[in-house]
């Protein structure tokens, strides 16, 4: 049957089309618009009453002439082609091959909006996993089913951190399927280049499924491409049963194209001429992480977000840290010492952490080291702060061994290499070995018998 056109098109905005005259166009349907020249570029409803229908343009709408442009509705949402194909591709923000394959053909469509999770059907994140990296695997464990966003500045190296951390990432205690999901927001190609090269040099590619929205192409794709991601990680998480993380680079490009669309539909602008809703269309992304009682798969989201201005309580940074379970931190200033990940260990935080760590999972003494370290490198940072007012001569013996432990753990802990991958127990030790700097009477976050089986200073 032929679908109706409509020629009652309004006006149109850069990235908004005002139609009159469509009574039963459904929130979120897709559309099909046909300019004066022949091109056709893809719409999504936005809102609709009797006397307009709102759609966002995927795609350019300048010199479109509204007496022209004709609109049909395809009477369906957005919905993504899964399978096993997936797996290995590389794919633009509206789902089609941008690697030069075959568009994915499948029987099975996902609805990129996805299903809101019952809380009484979610299974409580529990399992560590491991990333290689020290500052994230010791002080701000990344639990299985967890959000755990990263919160960057402009220049720092947060896409060096999202490739180590797809090349690295796995579950230690268990051989099973992991695969990686990448979302690149409005990057630019030379970005988009740099995750490419490093996922097909390290292997990690042939168990990733890549989404790139470019820095040139069509602003709205960047409000899909979230979407079609996690559409993709719940396929496998709850399909195929396998653990998948989620990687979304830059989530600030995606709150921009928001609030670009809410400045053309005129509404009142709230924080900083951000929508006032867009708290909860954040966490209809984020709260798709998670597990489900009596499936054995799940997805972890580490979405990473650039603050302007380095500002963390940026509107995107705050409303970002109300809805998941802590952040990860980068430092300029740690990053302009030289220091690889810039990770600012004091203002991160993993709040799911104490249910991934421990005898049955990382180590025992896991959680006591983790305290101790922390308590020491910021009393080393407060004597380093002080230093710099009375000098290193007016310091005590106590606060010299302070920092000398802070300056030796941004070094040698914090601090490592790009393509360094260290096991648990490689950081673990380490960690120890760092505390033999300090008096053996100064540990007072661990309980003896660690002190006894893992610390350093028996040897002396």
């Amino acid at each position: 049957m032929a679908k109706i056109e409509y020629k009652t098109v309004k006006t149109v905005t850069n990235v908004l089309l005002f139609v009159n005259g469509i009574k039963e166009a459904s929130y979120g349907e897709l559309a099909e618009i046909e300019l004066e020249d022949g091109r056709v570029v893809n719409g999504q409803v936005l809102s609709t009453n009797e006397e307009v229908t709102v759609l966002q343009v995927f795609g350019e709408t300048s010199g479109m002439d509204t007496e022209r442009t004709k609109v049909r509705f395809s009477g369906s949402t957005f919905k993504l082609q899964t399978g096993p194909e997936l797996i290995g591709r590389v794919l633009d923000g509206m789902g089609k091959p941008r690697d030069g394959g075959v568009p994915v053909y499948s029987d099975q469509k996902r609805d990129i909006n996805g299903s809101p999770i019952n809380p009484y059907a979610r299974e409580e994140p529990s399992e560590f996993i491991q990333t290689g990296i020290s500052s994230i695997d010791c002080m701000n464990t990344l639990v299985r089913g967890q959000k755990l966003p990263i919160f960057s500045g402009s220049g720092l190296p947060h896409n060096k951190l999202a490739a180590q951390i797809v090349r690295q990432a796995k579950i230690p205690s268990k051989k099973e399927n992991f695969y990686v999901v990448f979302g690149g927001i409005g990057i630019n190609s030379e970005d988009a280049n740099f995750f490419m090269d490093e996922f097909k040099k390290s292997g990690a590619m042939e168990r990733t499924i890549a989404f790139i929205n470019l820095a040139a192409e069509p602003s709205m794709e960047r409000l899909i491409l979230p979407r079609l991601a996690l559409t993709a990680a719940e396929y496998l998480a709850f399909e195929k049963d396998a653990h998948v993380i989620v990687i979304l680079v830059d989530m600030t490009n995606y709150c921009e194209a928001l609030r670009e669309i809410s400045a053309a539909r005129e509404e009142v602008p709230g924080r900083r001429g951000y929508p006032g809703y867009m708290y909860t269309d954040l966490a209809s992304i984020f709260e798709r992480a998670g597990k489900l009682k009596g499936k054995p798969g799940s997805i972890t989201q580490m979405p990473m977000l650039t603050m302007p201005s380095d500002d963390i309580t940026h509107p995107i940074p705050d409303l970002t840290g109300y809805i998941t379970e802590g952040q990860i931190v980068m430092s300029r200033q740690l990053d302009k010492n030289g220091i690889y990940p810039p990770i600012d260990l004091l203002l991160s935080l993993s709040r799911l952490m104490n249910q991934g760590v421990g005898k049955d999972s990382t180590r025992e003494d896991h959680k006591n080291l983790s305290d101790q370290l922390y308590a020491a490198y910021a009393k080393g940072k407060q004597v380093r702060s002080l230093t710099e007012i009375v000098g290193e001569d007016a310091l005590s013996e106590s606060d010299r061994k302070y920092l000398r432990f802070s300056d030796e753990f941004e070094k040698k802990f914090i601090n490592q290499d790009f393509s360094e991958n260290r096991k648990i127990e490689e950081t673990l030790d380490l960690g120890w070995e760092l505390l033999s700097i300090l008096d053996k009477s100064d540990m007072k976050r661990i309980k003896p018998e660690f002190l006894e089986k893992y610390g350093k200073w028996k040897q002396a």
